[in-house]
């Protein structure tokens, strides 16, 4: 779990810093520097939201009335191969004051996920009649520092209550660095339908729904990046998640196998907050609370695992494929 938080954290610190990088576009006037960051942030908040909405279950069979298990549940969403995600087209004729230093009109730079490097821009206008040009690099992202997934981690706990129907809850205590803090939690309820059959019992299988919700939220501060100068600069972000499956599994005492079909929905909100006062270029201005940029996220997930039993010790890993394939491992330690 240390990993996971650790890896949490790093992807936290190379936002902020892309992020310094990003309110640097801010020299180019606020249309230019939000329509850039909706771009680039998308992808990275997308794969944030498949990566927090996985590891849900680990089998179909429900438990009994008071039966629980405690789990320590990691995931990895990748964006390895996924070039369509670490990148995007940047046409200069979407924005009202940018150009490529080579004179390009249109090229593929990197989103929040990528490694571009070099891609200069500059603006520039008549200031009293003067011509001011302002020429800087455009920021890579997490792929240039190594990095080709995107973690979560949490601790969740399962009891069963009626009969066939289970709940869940996951949690990830506030971690907090000198500029970042970052928690998750969520509810689930799981209900499993061959409880009803009078062969229940007898039959190797069971089959079950599943719904889950999982919220995010973080603050980064960004004042002291040197980036833009101002006071009280944070971003604040905020993600939601709904999650829709339906499971089946074997019913066997020691190893298991077990699937699942479902549907995702997510949305994100990114707030910057605080006070930029761009003093270079030909757009200087102070800009309080500049943008907020939303993005919403949708699409089908199919899930295949395996569970190992030893008495009150659990082990399991599952693989999801989606827009994001994400691969879930769970230490967990349960009674009936």
């Amino acid at each position: 779990m240390k990993r996971i938080f650790f890896l949490l954290i790093s992807v936290c610190g190379l936002t902020v810093s892309a992020q310094s990088d990003v309110n640097a576009l801010l020299t180019a006037g606020l249309e230019d520097a939000e329509r850039f960051s909706k771009d680039y942030f998308a992808p990275l908040s997308e794969g944030v939201l498949y990566s927090i909405s996985s590891g849900w279950a680990n089998t179909a069979d429900a438990k009994p009335l008071g039966g629980f298990e405690i789990s320590i549940i990691g995931n990895m969403s990748s964006f390895k191969n996924k070039e369509d995600k670490k990148e995007f087209q940047l046409n200069i004729a979407d924005y009202q004051n940018l150009q490529f230093v080579d004179g390009s009109t249109s090229k593929n730079v990197s989103s929040a996920l990528g490694d571009l490097e070099g891609v200069r821009v500059f603006v520039e206008a008549e200031v009293a009649g003067v011509p001011v040009r302002e020429e800087f690099e455009l920021p890579t992202g997490l792929s240039a520092e190594g990095l080709n997934f995107v973690p979560s981690g949490f601790l969740q706990a399962s009891v069963g209550i009626i009969k066939g129907t289970e709940l869940k809850a996951r949690f990830l205590p506030k971690i907090n660095t000198d500029d970042a803090s970052l928690g998750l939690y969520g509810f689930a309820i799981q209900h499993e339908f061959t409880k009803h059959l009078p062969a229940d019992k007898l039959l190797p299988i069971a089959v079950s729904g599943l719904i889950g919700y999982t919220h995010l939220d973080g603050t980064y501060d960004v004042t002291n990046t040197g980036a833009v100068s101002g006071t009280d600069q944070k971003i604040e972000l905020a993600m939601n998640t709904w999650i829709f499956q339906a499971l089946v599994s074997t019913k066997l005492p020691v190893i298991n196998f077990y699937g699942g079909l479902g549907y995702l929905r997510g949305s994100s909100t990114t707030d910057v907050k605080g006070e930029y006062v761009v003093q270079s270029g030909p757009f200087a201005q102070t800009y309080i609370d500049p943008f907020s940029i939303k993005k919403d996220v949708s699409g089908v997930t199919g899930t295949i695992g395996t569970k190992l039993k030893l008495g009150f010790f659990r082990l399991n890993f599952d693989y999801t494929i989606a827009e994001f394939n994400t691969a879930s491992v769970g230490i967990n330690f349960g009674f009936r």
